[in-house]
């Protein structure tokens, strides 16, 4: 049990339980019903996509939008996480239903192509989005999220069938009421997602308000989900910026050595490590970020 935890709280920190604090002013163009997710937009320019993580709200971008101006930003938010309610999200998978709506509101948006920009989970959605309707990503940043996460605890070996019964666990264990141990093991987990000690209250008070089943079923899904098999898919550029997390069986060239590895089938993806951030590299190194970003935005 106790390497249970130690490998789910180190998933954990890949995925990204919960997200920061800030806001945008947001309005909506047009209306978009939607059982599984709503989005919100700012901005004016090419169109731009963000995808929050597990538990996460799109205030995770607040300082990127401000820094990145130009763009006109569709801000997804999945039911169920961060005091929203969980409607569909609430019984089964939730990424991939999730990537379903956000390529339908692609379409009804008349959005063409747009960038697409996913941290944690959200890289996991912009991945399925973009090896499934290839047609609706004219590009994809994926932020710290590799395309089957439990080969990083549990070795190349590791596949999804193999994961199930730990996930299974950890789902069960992440479903039930919370208890002491369980809150002082989230709060210990998140320090370990962001080095910025400011950002921290208001990631845990999110996550905490994030629908327990919502979140279990998907990080379920994340884990017994190999996306590696669907890249040679991804006909889009990709960017993908990844960090060292804290607690990792691997050094920042073992880190590097999986990231390739893993993103072998990717044709067209650049990848890079950022040193001195941890899993909210956008809060931890937000000048670079907006860098990593404008670069990523403006390339052909």
């Amino acid at each position: 049990m106790k390497l249970l935890w130690k490998g789910a709280a180190l998933l954990a920190v890949l995925m990204g339980l919960a997200n920061a604090a800030g806001g945008a002013e947001a309005k909506t163009p047009r209306p978009f019903a939607s059982d599984r997710i709503s989005v919100t937009v700012t901005g004016s320019g090419p169109d731009v996509v963000l995808i929050p993580g597990l538990g996460s709200t799109p205030r995770i971008w607040k300082s990127t939008i401000a820094g990145v101006p130009g763009y006109r930003y569709h801000l997804v938010q999945a039911k169920g996480f961060a005091g929203t309610k969980p409607e569909a999200n609430a019984q089964g998978p939730v990424a991939a239903p999730v990537a379903a709506e956000i390529g339908r509101y692609v379409s009804a948006a008349g959005l063409k192509a747009p960038a697409v920009v996913g941290h944690s989970m959200g890289g996991t959605i912009g991945l399925m989005l973009a090896a499934r309707e290839p047609a609706k990503v004219g590009k994809l940043m994926v932020v710290d999220m590799p395309p089957f996460p439990s080969a990083m605890v549990g070795g190349p070996s590791t596949t999804a069938e193999t994961m199930r019964p730990i996930a299974e666990n950890i789902r069960r264990a992440m479903s039930a009421a919370p208890t002491p141990q369980g809150e002082a093991m989230l709060a210990v987990t998140i320090d370990g997602m962001v080095r910025t000690a400011a950002e921290r209250p208001a990631i845990l008070a999110d996550s905490r308000a994030s629908d327990r089943g919502a979140v279990a079923n998907a990080y379920y899904e994340i884990l017994t989900t190999d996306l590696r098999p669907e890249l040679p898919r991804v006909t889009a550029p990709m960017t993908v910026l990844y960090v060292t997390p804290a607690g990792a069986p691997l050094n920042d060239a073992g880190v590097d050595a999986f990231y390739r590895a893993s993103y072998a089938g990717a044709r067209r993806a650049t990848l890079k490590r950022v040193p001195d951030a941890a899993h909210f590299i956008m809060l931890d190194q937000p000048a670079r970020f907006r860098a990593e970003l404008k670069a990523f935005l403006v390339a052909k």
